[in-house]
């Protein structure tokens, strides 16, 4: 799927499908209410994707997230349902781009649904780069708090999913709101995460922003329709009606990573429902 913002050629690149168990996914909205719009499986969980975003700005080529990649034990792939026949990269050979091409890497944060992706397990079985040639960019209070070792992170953040990359300089640490190229910026947030961040597209007076896990799907446009995942629910709560509000009166398209169906739309506000989608595109 395609999208233009001013000059900047935005396709959704596929890291795979996946469940999570949809308690989890909608924290302290009673069931009753969250399976009228995500239905669950036998098991509680609900259908999601991995909506990695590449753009092409000025000859670059910047992906953003990568999916929970390949690197999944049985068990794992067994437990999240995923389905994914070579991830992102796969997805990326289908918009005619090898990982060699990709220039920038960016990270909104390092939960395995989103950094998996972004190493692989050679054929002697080193965990290496997927994207050789790349710049990792992810948020620094996110990368200290990935590989503090404390008990409470440990689980949310496998190191084989970016461990690797100070070793090869690739990594690159980022400290608040920062541009990454021409058109590219992103925006410091926390909430999901220590170091979450938005990415911010904006070209020819047009914009985009792809929101990472501060709204992970349409259903959770509403203020109090946060994730128990999030660890920090109260800054989620406060900034991501005022992320949306800001996209809503700016006519910005939104960019999901986990929406199963529409990976972007645009939203106005809503009297009663905070924030109604009114434009969007279903996934081929």
């Amino acid at each position: 799927m395609q999208l233009e913002i001013g000059e900047l050629q935005i396709t959704t690149v596929p890291g795979g499908d996946f469940r999570l168990d949809g308690g989890a996914m909608f924290g302290v909205v009673p069931r009753p209410l969250w399976t009228k719009r995500s239905a669950p499986d036998e098991q509680n969980r609900i259908a999601l994707a991995t909506n990695c975003t590449l753009v092409r700005v000025d000859g670059l080529r910047v992906l953003i997230d990568t999916g929970y990649g390949t690197k999944l034990t049985e068990k794992e792939r067994k437990v999240f349902a995923t389905e994914s026949d070579g991830g992102v990269v796969a997805s990326l050979a289908a918009a005619g781009v090898r990982p060699e091409e990709i220039d920038v890497v960016v990270f909104s944060h390092l939960h395995f649904d989103h950094a998996g992706g972004g190493t692989v397990r050679s054929d002697s079985g080193r965990i290496v780069p997927t994207f050789p040639n790349a710049r990792y960019c992810v948020q620094r209070k996110e990368w200290e708090t990935a590989t503090s070792g404390l008990s409470e992170w440990v689980t949310s953040y496998p190191p084989e999913n970016f461990e690797c990359l100070a070793d090869t300089g690739q990594l690159e640490l980022i400290d608040g709101d920062r541009e990454i190229v021409p058109g590219v910026r992103v925006i410091l947030t926390g909430g999901h995460s220590p170091g979450h961040q938005l990415v911010v597209l904006e070209s020819e007076g047009q914009l985009g922003v792809y929101l990472g896990d501060i709204c992970p799907t349409w259903n959770h446009l509403r203020q109090m329709w946060c994730m128990a995942y999030d660890a920090h629910v109260s800054e989620v709560r406060r900034k991501k009606p005022e992320i949306l509000g800001w996209l809503a009166d700016s006519s910005a398209w939104l960019l999901s990573d986990h929406d199963p169906q529409r990976p972007w739309v645009k939203i106005r506000r809503d009297g009663k429902r905070e924030f109604v989608v009114v434009d969007g595109s279903e996934r081929g």
